[in-house]
Parts: structure tokens; C-alpha cells; sequence
């Protein structure tokens, strides 16, 4: 199973990737993986229903599950974009398959505690931190460009089934055969996409440069992120939509029983309508993206999802409920498909699954904020003016939308482009020691200074997001045509990180828009700490 496509196929299909044969096993696995995930977290909730602390409990789970996604999501993307992603996510499913077996066993033996049960669920929730991200990341390098959109909705699509398919599967075998048997199957589950990976043969890669340390690919993950704009404004749209919108997920059991006074069976019901709805967008996209752009789909998207969701409880009919929430779902996937797409295909190959990482803390942690607030105001207030709060909010995220305008990921050019010349050095850097400075002279003529000093400001940008700590930018004053340019990093190991691997088309466009008003070449020059040994006049190795 390799990761080439074999034949060409139409890209606005919503269906084009499963096409890829390493796509398409990949994604079952997670799927699978996903239902015993569901399953999990069912079994889990069931064990201690008839407690008298079952409410306490069943809180407490939640956060077990969530919590470990919110802490540990950025350091599970240092990870994968240190490590190869397919043997990462490996010993991630061999970690998972083990809590999972253990957590079985000792329910068959019927020496499960709530805190036991609490901290395997947090184990359990520390395997789904180090996979998503790693899963996500690995997307792109799996998939044709042209194909990361309806890959994302695929991938959404998978979330929804496993969500409508792991309840219904657990409830089937509680019933049956007990909650350790939930645990067990859970287990198998996840044993699916293990024997998937060892299947999948993944190209190797080799950059030419040895693994980043830990701390610093973690600042460099933050620094980049800090510095793009783009992913920045990604970030703002998402946090704007989920914070109103997940009222819904935090208030549908008080809708179903306060407003539309179901029973479990048709509160089950509603959350299969949610279901509905996300594929129902995942086939939508395709044939409305080039009619609208991605701005416009969330737009529409916020805009639909705030009248569905106001209309639950205004409208306090079961039919219309059920009507409503497939909007709902559908809203919900287009706004999460479309911001992941824009996000993974803006991103390069370096610092994608830090990112994306990134993007999930963020997704998790408006969640985990927003869902208490929600709860409070429903607790002073009722569920009706809460919910017709959260739309208007969700509704104003359009508006705010026309000044946080996303440039179209599609049209930046992010591939690799190593295009800075080697570098000639008389003395010997410590790898790891720095500060490291590189100072570039430029000479402009004065007609030309005006679209220099603004072509820096990209230059700013670039240089920041690559790994630069400080950035600064002067004119010499006794030469009226001369500039100096002094960006300053970490150290000269990540100094060649930034010649090898950090450096994109779009880098390269920027240097050349920049360049191109200067009289002559710029001459650069690396200043680095006195303590760096000279090289012999003899060494061989002393011009690298």
C-alpha cells in the first residue's frame, strides 16, 4: 500500500480520495478506531450510571476525555513533525491497545473504582491527543492538493459515523455481554489501524539534517504560528464560530427534555440528525465551491446554523428539531471542513502537524471554555434565551468574517524551495550555540526605496515565521543608498534548518520581490558567538 494515486480522478468529488488506496485504508482505520473511541466513552459513562455520584462521575469522565487534548495537542505535533508520522502513529495504537486491554481485563474481574475508571479514560484521552494531530499533519502528504478538501470533509464524515455508530454498537453489547466487553472491543478497534500501518508502506523522507530537539521545534511551532497571519486569522474564525455554536452540543439533553419532552430514544434520534446533516455537508461543498469561496461558505455556513439552532427552541416541535439539527450538523462540518482544509493546505511540510495541533487545542479548549458558560447562563436564564444568545453570536461571526477575510489558502505556493546558497564559513559554530545573527546589506537607489522598505515588511514576516527570534531592519546614515538587514535564531542548528528545510516557494517569491529593487546582489554575513572555533586553512571541511 503506498501513497500514489493510480489513476486520475476528478478532484471535485467528494468522494476522489478513498480512491488512493493508502487513503482509503488509513481513513477505515481511523473510522474503526473511532467507533471503539465512541464505544469507549459510552461503556465508560454506563458503568457507574446507578451510582449515587453518577452525575459527578459522568462529568468527570468528560473532562478525562477532553483534558488531555487541550494540554498535550502541541506537544503531540512537535512530535510528528520530529518523528516519522507512521511509526508514531503505531506506538500510538500499541499504547492504546494496551490501557484499553488492561482497563477490559480488570473489568471482567469487576475491579473497576471510579478513579481507576477516571485515570485510564485520561490515559485513554492522552493516545487520541498524540493521534489526531499526527492523523491530520499526515493528510496532506497522503492526498494530491487538489484533493485536501474533500479529504478533510472525509475525514469529518468519519467523525459523524463513528460518533452515530459506537453508541448504538456499545449499547448493543452492554446489553448483551457487559461494559468490559465495550473495553474489549475497543481494543480491537484500534488493533484494525495498527495492522493498517504495518501494512502501509510510507516513502521515506530525508532532509539532509539531523531530528529537531524537542523545546526548540516547540517555540518554533509557536513562533510560527504567531508570525503568519493567515493561520492566525484561521484560528480567530474558528474560535469566533465554536464558542457560540457548541451551545448546542452543551444544551441539546435540556432541549430534548425541557422543550420537546422526548425520550431517549428520540433524544438519540436527534443526535442521528446531527449525523445527517455532516455528511450532508461533505457532499454539499463540492458542488457549491465554485460557486462561493471559502469566506462565502462560512458565511452561509454561520448564517444557517444560527437560524437552525435558534429554531430548536423556538419552534418546540420534535419534526422541525430533527429538521433543524441536520442543519446544524451540516453547518457544523462545512465551517470545522473548511477552515481544516484552508489551514492544511496554507501550511508547509515543516511545521504542519504543530499547526494543526495548534488548530485542535484551540477547537478543544473554545469548547471546553465555552460549554460551562453555556450551562451557567441556561441555569439563571433558560435554555430558550441562551440558545437565542449563542445564535445571534454564531450569526455575527459572518459579519466579523467581511474584516477577518481569509486569503485563499489554494492560491499560496508553500512547497519546499531550498534556495539559499550554502554556506562558506573560516571558523567552526557549536551547533547548538547562539545566539546566531545574519546581517544582509543591501544598496537601493533612492527612486526605488519606497517599494524596498515595503517589500520588507513580507520580508519581515518570512524571516519571523521561519525561526527568526528578532527581526530588524536600518538605514545606514552616512550612506544615503545603503540598508542593513539583522535577523537573529536560536542557534546555527536552526540557522540550517532554515537553509534545508523551512524555506517555501512562497519565501523564495518574497526574497525576489525584495531583491529585485537592489542596485546589486545583497551580500550576506553570519555573526556568531566569539566563543566559535577558527577552522584550519587546511581543513577539508572548513567550506560548507
Amino acid at each position: 500500500m503506498t501513497a500514489e494515486t493510480p489513476r486520475v480522478v476528478r478532484p471535485d468529488s467528494p468522494f476522489a480520495p478513498l480512491r488512493n488506496r493508502a487513503f482509503f485504508w488509513l481513513w477505515l482505520g481511523v473510522t474503526i478506531s473511532g467507533v471503539g473511541t465512541w464505544m469507549q466513552a459510552v461503556g465508560a459513562q454506563w458503568l457507574f450510571v446507578d451510582d449515587p455520584n453518577a452525575a459527578t462521575i459522568v462529568a468527570l469522565i468528560q473532562t478525562a476525555t477532553t483534558l488531555p487534548m487541550v494540554l498535550l495537542s502541541l506537544p503531540a505535533g512537535v512530535l510528528a513533525d520530529i518523528f516519522d508520522r507512521r511509526w508514531l502513529l503505531f506506538f500510538v495504537q500499541c499504547y492504546t491497545i494496551t490501557v484499553a486491554a488492561t482497563l477490559a481485563l480488570l473489568g471482567f474481574q469487576g475491579a473497576i473504582s471510579a478513579p481507576l475508571l477516571l485515570s485510564f479514560t485520561f490515559a485513554l484521552g492522552v493516545g487520541m491527543a498524540l493521534q489526531v494531530p499526527t492523523w491530520q499533519s499526515l493528510i496532506p502528504e497522503v492526498v494530491r492538493r487538489e484533493e485536501i478538501g474533500a479529504a478533510a470533509r472525509l475525514d469529518m464524515i468519519s467523525v459523524n459515523v463513528a460518533r452515530a455508530v459506537g453508541p448504538a454498537v456499545a449499547g448493543a453489547l452492554i446489553a448483551t455481554l457487559g461494559v468490559p466487553a465495550v473495553f474489549a472491543a475497543n481494543a480491537c478497534c484500534v488493533a484494525v489501524m495498527a495492522v493498517i500501518l504495518l501494512v502501509w508502506r510510507r516513502p521515506r523522507e530525508s532532509t539532509g539534517v539531523s531530528r529537531e530537539r524537542f523545546l526548540p521545534a516547540l517555540r518554533a511551532g509557536g513562533r510560527f504560528v504567531r508570525h503568519e497571519p493567515i493561520v492566525r486569522r484561521i484560528l480567530a474564525r474558528l474560535a469566533m464560530f465554536v464558542a457560540p455554536a457548541t451551545a448546542m452540543w452543551a444544551l441539546l439533553p435540556i432541549i430534548a427534555a425541557q422543550r420537546l419532552g422526548v425520550t431517549a430514544g428520540g433524544y438519540g434520534l436527534l443526535f442521528g440528525a446531527l449525523g445527517v446533516g455532516a455528511v450532508s455537508g461533505a457532499m454539499l461543498i463540492p458542488k457549491v465551491k465554485d460557486r462561493l469561496s471559502a469566506n462565502g461558505l462560512l458565511a452561509v455556513a454561520a448564517v444557517s446554523y444560527a437560524v437552525a439552532l435558534a429554531t430548536t427552541v423556538l419552534v418546540p416541535l420534535y419534526v422541525v428539531a430533527l429538521l433543524a439539527l441536520v442543519v446544524c450538523g451540516l453547518g457544523w462540518t462545512v465551517t470545522a471542513s473548511v477552515l481544516v482544509a484552508e489551514l492544511q493546505m496554507f501550511l508547509p511540510a515543516w511545521v504542519r502537524a504543530r499547526a494543526v495541533a495548534i488548530y485542535m487545542m484551540t477547537f478543544t479548549a473554545s469548547q471546553a471554555v465555552a460549554s460551562p458558560i453555556w450551562g451557567q447562563v441556561t441555569q439563571h436564564f433558560g435554555v430558550v434565551p441562551a440558545i437565542c444568545v449563542a445564535a445571534t453570536l454564531t450569526a455575527l461571526t459572518a459579519v466579523v468574517g467581511i474584516w477577518l477575510r481569509m486569503p485563499e489558502a489554494s492560491a499560496v505556493d508553500n512547497s519546499p524551495a531550498a534556495f539559499w546558497s550554502e554556506v562558506a564559513l573560516a571558523v567552526d559554530p557549536d551547533p547548538f550555540g547562539g545566539p546566531v545573527a545574519v546581517q544582509v546589506d543591501y544598496e537601493v537607489a533612492p527612486e526605488n526605496q519606497e517599494a524596498f522598505v515595503a517589500a520588507m515588511e513580507d520580508m519581515r514576516r518570512s524571516r519571523r515565521r521561519n525561526g527568526a527570534t528578532d527581526w530588524v531592519f536600518y538605514r545606514v546614515g552616512e550612506e544615503a543608498e545603503h540598508f542593513t538587514e539583522i535577523f537573529t535564531v536560536a542557534s546555527w542548528e536552526e540557522h540550517l534548518r532554515q537553509h534545508a528545510t523551512r524555506l517555501t516557494a512562497q519565501d523564495a517569491e518574497i526574497e525576489a520581490n525584495a531583491f529585485r529593487w537592489a542596485s546589486r546582489p545583497p551580500r550576506g554575513r553570519h555573526l556568531l558567538p566569539p566563543g566559535s572555533a577558527m577552522v584550519s586553512p587546511d581543513d577539508p571541511d572548513a567550506a560548507r
